[in-house]
């Protein structure tokens, strides 16, 4: 997975304050890859953009936080306790803490996850 923000511990790939933005112009496609780019990191979560290539994928695990994807273009397979779940662009998904799940791009397709903690 190519990460633009680098792995960087820094908010170094902060949006600019008070100016709106499209979100899903921030990150590319690549052909066979995943983009992602972590738009803000506190304590008590993260905010990350992914753009993935069709027939991408993130294998099945579990993360002790809620996860919300709220897709931003294309179409994502998610699978979530072992119940498949399609999002198109517009939708969002909340996956909870603790659950396994995956992600799969049916089609191109890109999202904005927020990982809340407590």
């Amino acid at each position: 997975m190519r990460s633009s923000s680098q792995g960087q511990p820094s908010d170094s790939g902060r949006l600019p304050e008070a100016k709106p933005i499209r979100l899903a112009d921030l990150l590319e496609y690549v052909s066979g890859s995943i983009v992602s780019r972590t738009i803000q990191r506190k304590k008590t979560g993260t905010i990350t953009l992914f753009a993935f290539d069709v027939g991408q994928e993130l294998s099945e695990h579990s993360t002790p936080y809620d996860a919300h994807v709220q897709v931003l273009d294309g179409q994502v397979k998610l699978t979530i306790g072992g119940k498949a779940v399609l999002a198109s662009a517009g939708e969002t998904v909340l996956m909870p803490a603790n659950v396994p799940h995956a992600v799969s791009a049916v089609r191109q397709f890109k999202m904005l996850l927020t990982m809340i903690r407590d």
